[in-house]
């Protein structure tokens, strides 16, 4: 990769995936694309270029991978689970249409893509245990078909048109920088905001209910690596399983409270985020990854809960 184009560059993984890329690569090689209404800010805005790049727009794609000389597009365009289920249109148009403008413009001007998948990839009749790379999807939401057909949309275009496409299926994010918006796992990101301000937890989702999650710096490279990846070990492109640790919300409480004692939950189980989180896997099988890229997270429950609590309190001055 030499010259980089993030799409949904303010989002969650956005906003950080592009400062990491920076750091790795040079500010002037990775561009911000966004949307009006999105723009970048504070550093994000000031270290390096952007460019408006609606997904939805294919034009607005390839004028700046023309501008840029871009090799390498990472789409983070999406509409998470909760939002997809009420917009389902706008999901599909968003991550599907979206995705076939950015694997045309790929596939006419040489670049690499990367569009990830999720845990949301899977359903009710999905292994639960130890979900293994290659099995039955069939998911019941529209953020769940999306992904699908992302992921065998992007193969399609690898063996017919020769595009690189790379996928992970991540699991729910933690991060301590930018709040999440309208997933399901987004609970396991505002309860360490609810311990840091001294406040109650009202937990959407009932206890056991298990489904894998993963630090934000895991997650950032774990996009990286397997796009640096030799793509003669890679038997699977799109998408990989990737794990880090799998809790309920009972297991992240608990672990809060060790540094926490004083730190309060009740439940108040929203039945849209139950169904779809119990339709999910509890844990993933990752052997594939970690044959064929290497990976390996650097973070479990503990080292997340204690860096996250050192980061929020700094950030809420606190």
């Amino acid at each position: 990769m030499k010259n980089i184009l993030v799409i949904g560059a303010t989002g969650q993984i956005g906003s950080e995936l592009t400062m990491e890329l920076r750091k790795r690569y040079g500010n002037e090689h990775v561009v911000a694309g966004y949307i009006p209404g999105a723009e970048p800010k504070g550093i994000l805005k000031d270290s390096g270029p952007s460019e408006i790049v609606d997904v939805t727009d294919r034009t607005s794609i390839e004028a700046a991978v023309k501008k840029y000389n871009i090799d390498a597009i990472y789409n983070l365009a999406a509409l998470l689970s909760v939002v997809a289920e009420s917009k389902p249109m706008m999901a599909w148009r968003i991550g599907i249409d979206g995705l076939w403008n950015v694997l045309e413009a790929a596939r006419e001007h040489g670049c690499a893509v990367f569009t990830p998948s999720s845990i949301g990839s899977f359903g009710a009749e999905t292994p639960h245990v130890k979900t293994p790379q290659d099995t039955v999807q069939r998911p019941r939401t529209m953020y769940g078909v999306t992904k699908v057909t992302t992921e065998l949309l992007s193969d399609y275009y690898h063996t017919k048109y020769g595009v690189d496409t790379r996928s992970v299926r991540f699991p729910g994010i933690i991060s301590n920088v930018t709040l999440p918006g309208g997933g399901t796992t987004d609970y396991a990101v505002e309860i360490y905001y609810a311990a840091v301000k001294g406040e109650k937890f009202v937990c959407p989702v009932k206890p056991g209910t298990l489904m894998d999650m993963m630090y934000m710096p895991d997650a950032l490279n774990a996009a990286i690596s397997l796009m640096e990846a030799d793509p003669t070990r890679l038997k699977h492109r799109n998408a990989f399983n990737i794990a880090s640790m799998s809790f309920g919300p009972e297991t992240i409480y608990a672990a809060i409270k060790k540094y926490v004692p004083d730190f309060e939950m009740v439940y108040e189980i929203d039945p849209l985020k139950q169904s779809i989180a119990d339709s999910w896997p509890d844990c993933l099988d990752d052997t594939c990854a970690r044959q064929e890229w290497d990976w390996k997270p650097q973070y479990d429950l503990d080292s997340m809960t204690v860096d996250m609590l050192e980061k929020l309190r700094a950030k809420l001055n606190k």
